[in-house]
């Protein structure tokens, strides 16, 4: 059974860092791109950041929005995903999820159960 586990979030001041972690179970991240996503409240979720599998060069993409400020990456030993996010603003509000997924596949087919993060301005 596979399972992804979301921590990491909290409050923080605007201007502030956190970094989410995604805890692998039943599943290779390295074999998997990983996809952190965000739903802020009355919104659609949206893309954040994603990693390519191993076998595909570890790529990494972001949303414009938070291009230069978050840092996806993934620790193959520890079977666990990250998401730095600096200077984080308060439309960075939202609950943040993980997603896996065969590399190569079209799309998600494990997804965490989200953790909260909460920006006071």
């Amino acid at each position: 059974q596979v399972q992804l586990v979301e921590s990491g979030g909290g409050l923080v001041q605007a201007g502030g860092s956190l970094r989410l972690s995604c805890a692998a179970s039943g599943r290779t991240l390295s074999n998997n791109d990983i996809g952190w996503f965000r739903q802020a409240p009355g919104k659609e979720r949206e893309f954040v950041s994603g990693i390519s599998s191993r076998w595909s060069g570890a790529r990494t993409r972001y949303a414009d929005s938070v291009k230069g400020r978050f840092t996806i990456s993934r620790d193959n030993t520890r079977n666990t995903a990250y998401l730095q996010m600096n200077s984080l603003q308060s439309e960075a509000t939202a609950v943040y999820y993980c997603a896996s997924r065969w590399g190569g596949a079209s799309s998600y087919d494990y997804w965490g159960q989200g953790t909260q993060v909460t920006v006071s301005s």
